[in-house]
């Protein structure tokens, strides 16, 4: 799982091909495959290839807003939302998916659901003993979401066992809806793995990367490190969707 997973993708994202085909060229001494590399390294580099892969998978389920979203019996927010903590208090140290916890929060205060929930994940960081989703109960506590109303998962480690989690956590509490929330782009593979998983969930994607109303320029072709990593980051998300759809995990 681990090979899987983590390092045979890389030999399919654009930094791995392009290695491999200079290993390829210096081996053979033929130029083509020179000429290749640096033709993929541009192009996955400009913001038009970034921003259209990442728009993609954000088409999948468009944005829907919180009024007009239909009513549950909790809302589940995907982990990934916190970044390693800037001092012994561990004030928040949001990462750009902080979204999805401003979206939990704005559900269960709107009335839509009756329970919020954060997952699981383990922190990894020295001293801190808690799960990512016991940290965000803290801070969903400090904007007024009263403390019954708050639930965490079992520990997590992915996004798969996230879906198994929140499941369990259904059956035992009797529920039969949630709301998912999580990044546009993350939310084709999130939905396919809850429903794998057996949970009945309504869709609301956050944090959208592509906007469509900008017309393009001459700057979405011009190479920057940021559409770099858009473009590697879709790439892992269809992978890593193609992956659990082929072998059924």
């Amino acid at each position: 799982m681990l090979l899987l997973n983590k390092i045979l993708p890389l030999f399919f994202l654009p930094v791995g091909i392009v290695l491999l085909l200079l290993l390829f060229a210096w081996w053979t001494q033929r130029r083509w495959p020179v000429g290749v590399a640096c033709l993929l390294l541009y192009s996955g580099s400009t913001p038009y290839v970034g921003n259209r892969l990442i728009g993609w998978l954000e088409s999948r389920y468009p944005a829907v807003s919180v009024v007009g979203v239909a009513s549950a019996d909790a809302v589940v927010v995907l982990g990934g939302i916190l970044g390693a903590p800037v001092s012994l208090g561990f004030t928040p140290n949001w990462t750009e998916t902080v979204e999805r916890f401003e979206a939990g929060v704005a559900l269960v205060q709107s009335g839509k659901v009756r329970r919020l929930v954060f997952t699981g994940a383990r922190m990894k960081w020295e001293g801190l003993a808690a799960t990512e989703g016991e940290e965000l109960r803290k801070f969903a506590l400090t904007r007024g979401v009263a403390a019954e109303k708050i639930l965490v998962t079992r520990d997590i480690d992915n996004t798969a066992t996230e879906a198994i989690a929140v499941a369990e956590l259904m059956q035992q509490q009797g529920w039969r809806r949630i709301i998912l929330v999580t990044t546009g782009w993350h939310m084709p593979r999130a939905a396919h793995l809850f429903a794998r998983a057996g949970v009945n969930c309504l869709i609301f994607p956050v944090d959208f990367r592509f906007d469509r109303s900008r017309p393009v320029t001459v700057l979405d072709f011009v190479p920057k490190a940021e559409a770099w990593q858009l473009t590697e980051t879709a790439l892992r998300e269809c992978y890593g969707y193609a992956f659990y759809v082929v072998t059924g995990r």
